[in-house]
């Protein structure tokens, strides 16, 4: 029997021999396949699209040609501006309002009439036409941007594209007082490193002098992926991004899309829409045990008490937004007829989301911050493009959809990340956060001072930042 159980032992040792080299292989290939699928970065599929009037011509090739482009006025677009200026009326406000109603009216009629007297459009036109632009068709519809290039690049020193993304009821003009910080560093004492920019400012299709979509559906992932195929046609293949408000969502789906086209990704506004079991007990011990939840003692200070800065607080600024999620097109009626209703629709927002507490002055703190030519010169490039409906609609293509089935709802950002947060910005979003989606912060600031419309009111701040940020992501 022994000798006829060897031959039998033998077999088996023979199979194991096979089996067991075989199984670790199988069972050491799946481990390797999870990790890398752990690992592998998911990206927003990149996708076609046409925006143009009627159906997308089935033959020829799409005009990729940048032309130069200039704002140009005329008597006739002034005069009826001021014909409908004349022609405004006014409700009283209510005794000690000041903004908390709203745009307060006392002060509008002041407004107005430095509009109508010396407000001198035709000096603003030459300043907004003081930077190179241009326009080049992308989707069926003609793309408007500004491209600034240094004027001198010391020896040694690299140029970074770096793209500005704006957002609403702003416009590419944010950017004029922070773009010679960024293209002429040495100039504005911010001579620190080996960093100079070239910078480009596209205006939002619908927005300004781009051309507004003609089809229903044009949302942030169509916008990030028409500002990619711009920076294509500009011949860039790595580049840097910022954004503030819509421009941070246009500028992190752009980093979702083509990460590796996207050398650093910075924003000053973060859109975070996951919540969860998680985030709400984060909220709840962070005011406790911050530490416990990674809450520094400055998270807490910009973030509770929670209801008051994250719920009552957004839910008075924030109006507007549930009309324009819905209904942009009837409120858009008036606004685009009336000059003065447009003026105080946009500049309500230039007041409060600069800083909560102007909504206690009667001017609204909006000379504070800003002069008039500057303010009037953001609503004039609404006014002329009659685009404040198109701009609108653009809530109601974003907002409308459920946030957890949109394309990028599941997808990180893993490129470099550089956060600048505000004090005076409408929501506070901690790093602990804002880590859960971006997965690469490098350099996460809390700035001093400052609020939502970050470039136009504090250019130097937010230069000082994105130099920083793009020192660091260029030592990686």
């Amino acid at each position: 029997q022994t000798i006829l159980c060897l031959p039998r032992s033998f077999e088996y040792s023979q199979k194991n021999a096979v089996l067991v080299p075989v199984a670790v292989l199988g069972v050491g290939g799946m481990l390797v396949y999870w990790l890398r699928s752990r690992h592998k970065i998911k990206t927003i599929e990149m996708g076609d699209g046409w925006w143009g009037s009627g159906e997308r011509p089935l033959k020829g090739k799409e005009d990729e040609s940048i032309r130069p482009f200039k704002i140009e006025t005329s008597d006739k677009e002034i005069e009826d501006l001021h014909c409908r200026l004349e022609q405004a009326r006014y409700t009283p406000p209510l005794e000690g309002a000041a903004f908390h109603y709203g745009f307060n009216s006392s002060y509008l009629r002041k407004v107005v009439a430095y509009w109508k007297n010396q407000f001198d459009w035709r000096k603003q036109v030459e300043v907004l036409n003081k930077y190179p632009h241009f326009q080049t068709t992308i989707e069926g519809i003609d793309i408007h941007f500004i491209h600034v290039k240094p004027s001198y690049v010391p020896h040694g020193r690299a140029v970074q594209p770096l793209l500005m993304v704006h957002g609403w009821p702003g416009s590419f003009y944010e950017f004029y007082k922070i773009i010679p910080l960024l293209t002429e560093p040495a100039k504005h004492d911010l001579n620190e490193g080996d960093v100079v920019f070239e910078v480009i400012c596209p205006s939002i299709p619908g927005y300004g002098f781009s051309e507004a979509p003609h089809q229903k559906g044009f949302d942030t992932i169509a916008t990030a992926r028409i500002f990619h195929k711009l920076m294509n046609r500009l011949g860039f293949k790595e580049y840097y991004l910022q954004g503030g408000d819509w421009g941070s969502r246009i500028t992190t789906n752009m980093a979702q899309m083509l990460p590796q086209s996207v050398k650093g990704l910075h924003l000053n506004f973060i859109f975070v829409s996951r919540q969860g079991l998680r985030r709400m007990i984060s909220v709840m011990l962070g005011a406790y045990v911050p530490w416990l939840v990674g809450l520094t003692r400055e998270d807490v200070r910009r973030t509770y008490p929670f209801i008051q800065k994250n719920i009552y607080e957004l839910l008075r600024e924030s109006g507007y937004l549930h009309i324009q999620a819905t209904k942009p097109d009837t409120a858009g009626c008036g606004l685009n007829d009336s000059p003065v209703g447009l003026a105080a629709y946009i500049l309500e927002k230039f007041s409060t989301w600069t800083d909560k507490s102007f909504l206690h002055k009667d001017d609204g703190g909006l000379e504070s911050k800003y002069s008039l030519d500057e303010l009037l010169t953001n609503v004039m490039i609404y006014w002329v493009t009659s685009s404040i409906v198109s701009s609108m609609r653009f809530y109601k293509e974003n907002i409308s959809k459920d946030p957890g089935l949109t394309a990028d709802a599941r997808v990180g950002v893993d490129v470099p990340t550089g956060i600048a947060a505000f004090p005076q910005e409408l929501v506070h979003t901690p790093r602990a956060w804002a880590k859960e989606i971006f997965k690469n912060i490098i350099t996460y600031s809390y700035m001093p001072r400052g609020g939502h419309f970050a470039a136009f009111e504090e250019p130097k701040l937010l230069a000082q930042d994105i130099m920083r940020f793009v020192r660091k992501v260029e030592q990686l």
